[in-house]
């Protein structure tokens, strides 16, 4: 390739120093280069392909251009591999084309091309002139409190998932949602498969639903969240946001990988969205699962961030999903495993250019047993755990299923281990005999 040329290498490397945070977009990529391919060769093939080059010189390239260049400005050894940091002039980005231009470029063609065996987007650095382009959250952390009613007393949410994920009518809907939301839970949300099917019409599910939370609150002065699934082709997530609001919901929730990131931004910059959106990630194991090649779901929840999730699924420490990765004590190790969810968890909750914060929801295979173990690891008390089997499977049913989940966080937040708690809370205790030890695992 003409970019390997001495000549060429040099308008595509830099140094660190030279690096102005304010004036670059910097992606880390860990890569492995084809055989015969240096790691810096096959870092300056990523940044030569997403700026100003082609395979071979072309005679249109003038010297104005070259400044357009992105620089690799570090290449490190980990175990055969590298991670790679480069550089994007900011001037490359069309920052009014939003999220879909960005990746165009951060995490565009550099996945198939020929000098790389494999590659992954680690994370970038977005300016704060870039960050500042967006609206970010309409609400936040502390306005999802401020609903719910934790703000001045803060603790980890409790949701729950409807079970089974789909078939119920809209009356059964609603009859699990009020025996969840009487047991304690902070939020109900639509499973990521659900719509308006058939058997249950978006608007009368609603309706239902609505109507049993304010059931609820009557009863118990709380408010719970409804986490609505709209998500659809565009012209229909815009029908579903409209049937749900107008229906009552006080809370939507979206598939930001199968809507798009461009949609996401769009609900939570409509001024008629005036709840909370809650952002599920399916699909994006598809890019993330992988060590080596995809996109970390740190990139992910950047993304989500900028166009305005209010929470978003980050990952469990323990659940049914695959086991995160234990560190491989090297400088991998910020992007692996627990330590990589805690990372993604703490951006969302830390300062970020002004961008409100977005609550981290962990889901997938919890129970009361694996309480303790997700709140120490992940960071509380601004988390949301999501219980759907957890609290549904309880011997006794769905409100004690609930109540004993929320006893579980009482307990860790009080520094009482389960098993002494448990003595004077009998569906705690109901939840530990029925799950057991080997569950822990």
């Amino acid at each position: 390739m003409w970019y390997k040329k001495p000549e060429w290498r040099k308008v595509f490397t830099g140094v660190p120093e030279e690096i102005d945070p304010d004036s670059y977009v910097v992606a880390t990529y860990y890569l492995t280069p084809k055989q015969g391919v240096s790691y810096e060769g096959a870092a300056i093939a990523i940044a030569a392909e997403e700026s100003i080059g082609t395979w071979t010189e072309v005679k249109t390239l003038k010297d104005r251009i070259l400044k357009l260049a992105a620089k690799v400005f570090m290449v490190k050894e980990v175990d055969g591999s590298a991670i790679a940091k480069i550089a994007f002039p900011l001037d490359l980005f069309d920052v009014d084309a939003g999220i879909s231009h960005l990746l165009s470029i951060v995490a565009g063609n550099l996945f198939g091309l020929g000098d790389l065996k494999s590659v992954k987007l680690l994370d970038m650095h977005l300016p704060k002139d870039y960050v500042k382009a967006f609206k970010g959250p309409k609400f936040g952390i502390p306005g999802v409190r401020s609903i719910v009613g934790t703000l001045n007393n803060p603790r980890p949410h409790l949701g729950t998932i409807v079970k089974p994920k789909v078939g119920l009518n809209p009356e059964e809907t609603a009859e699990v949602a009020y025996e969840a939301a009487i047991g304690g839970v902070d939020l109900i949300k639509d499973d990521e498969t659900l719509t308006s099917q058939k058997f249950c019409p978006l608007p009368d599910r609603v309706t239902k639903v609505m109507e049993a939370l304010d059931r609820v609150k009557e009863e118990t002065g709380r408010t719970v969240l409804y986490a609505v699934d709209v998500t659809a082709d565009y012209n229909m997530l815009w029908k579903n946001v409209e049937e749900a609001l107008d229906h009552g919901a006080n809370c939507i929730m979206v598939d930001v990988l199968c809507v798009g990131f461009p949609a996401l931004r769009a609900l939570a910059e409509d001024p008629s969205v005036k709840v909370p959106i809650h952002v599920h990630r399916t699909m994006h194991a598809a890019m993330t699962r992988s060590p080596v090649q995809g996109i970390h779901m740190m990139v992910l929840a950047k993304l989500v961030r900028l166009a305005g999730g209010d929470q978003l699924h980050t990952g469990t420490a323990r659940g049914k999903m695959e086991r995160p990765l234990v560190g491989t004590k090297s400088l991998l190790d910020e992007y692996s495993g627990v330590r990589g969810i805690r990372a993604i968890n703490d951006f969302l909750r830390s300062e970020w250019y002004g961008l409100k914060t977005v609550l981290p929801v962990a889901s997938g295979g919890l129970h009361p047993m694996l309480v303790p173990i997700n709140l120490k690891l992940l960071g509380s008390p601004d988390i949301q755990l999501n219980a759907g089997g957890g609290i549904h499977g309880h011997p006794w049913g769905t409100r004690a299923g609930a109540m004993a989940m929320r006893q579980a966080i009482d307990a860790y937040m009080k520094g009482i281990p389960l098993e002494e708690y448990a003595k004077d809370h009998p569906e705690l205790r109901e939840a530990l005999r029925h799950w057991g030890r080997k569950y822990m695992e």
